[in-house]
């Protein structure tokens, strides 16, 4: 079953979409994801600086 994420504090950096959720415990996350289509690039953080830097530094394969 997959995780139901309530996302806030969205931002775009170029294809990269990050945005911030709580986990199940109460914790701040953060996740970066690719919206190209058949990237498929996602990537979760603990820290919101480490998402935007994935999301600066990502290229897109396809």
């Amino acid at each position: 079953m997959p995780a139901y994420r309530r996302f806030r504090d969205q931002r775009r950096i170029g294809p990269v979409q990050v945005g911030t959720y709580y986990d199940g415990r109460g914790r701040d996350k953060h996740t970066a994801a690719c919206t190209a289509p058949g990237c498929g690039f996602s990537a979760d953080y603990s820290d919101r600086a480490a998402a935007e830097l994935a999301a600066n530094t990502h290229r897109c394969k396809a």
